[in-house]
């Protein structure tokens, strides 16, 4: 049988797609093989028994700006995020139905990422501008992105609070794709798909939460929060 050529594109834990000639498309997942530490940073993706190797750029729709706000939760999923109950930084339990009546800007952050500065600064700056409004930030550790989130949740909080004057919640760390796949997680993805279906990119992919807990949209890693603040006045003021 001919041999079938097959191409697609991935990460390397030394990637970072903030810079040019990297893809944020394919998140960091366990069956990613390094190949090569060296200049060219290659990698191969083994999957249903093919073997594949590629380089790619940022593709033109991921650094488009952010499209206009719209309200596109699936009318399908019943759940709301108050059914769920989180572990907090300090491993308690934190029933999300606490939040009942906010909005919620949800984010998987990370301590090592090329986007964490920008991130972690104007995410401070929103939730001090809106919180006494009814906007919360919740943002979940994850260290499946280039093991780009390593330190443990003491080191984590210390880092976010001391450092960005964070006071929004920090969670537990979590996995965000793949088989450990947090449940508030699998139900924020199945609510509002993305470029790639229900992955998540990278570090810093965002949800907007109304006051009803449903998913009203979703932003790649690359929109800001910036970017996003007009999407939260209108649900704060609806």
């Amino acid at each position: 049988m001919a041999s079938m050529a097959y191409s697609t594109t991935v990460f390397t834990p030394s990637h970072d797609f903030t810079k040019l000639g990297t893809n944020p498309l394919i998140p960091s997942v366990p069956f990613i093989k390094t190949c090569s530490f060296g200049p060219s940073k290659s990698v191969i993706f083994q999957h249903h028994g093919f073997s594949q190797r590629t380089t790619s750029s940022i593709p033109p729709m991921f650094l488009i700006k952010p499209k206009s706000f719209s309200l596109h939760a699936r009318a399908a999923t019943e759940k709301t995020i108050y059914d769920f109950t989180v572990k907090d930084i300090d491993k308690k339990d934190v029933p999300l139905s606490k939040f009942k009546g906010k909005v919620l800007l949800i984010v998987n952050v990370a301590s090592r990422c090329g986007l964490t500065s920008s991130n972690y600064s104007e995410l401070a700056h929103i939730y001090e501008k809106y919180k006494n409004q009814g906007l919360e930030i919740l943002a979940f550790p994850c260290n499946q992105f280039g093991m780009q989130e390593p330190g443990s949740n003491e080191e984590i909080k210390q880092f976010a609070c001391t450092r960005f004057k964070a006071e929004f919640p920090i969670f537990d760390k979590v996995d965000v794709n793949g088989l450990f796949t947090a449940p508030v997680y699998k139900f924020l993805k199945s609510s509002v798909g993305g470029f790639l279906g229900d992955l998540i990119k990278w570090n810093f992919e965002k949800f907007l939460v109304d006051k009803n807990g449903k998913v009203v949209e979703r932003y790649p890693p690359t929109t800001s929060p910036f970017q996003i603040e007009k999407d939260i006045q209108r649900l704060l003021t609806t």
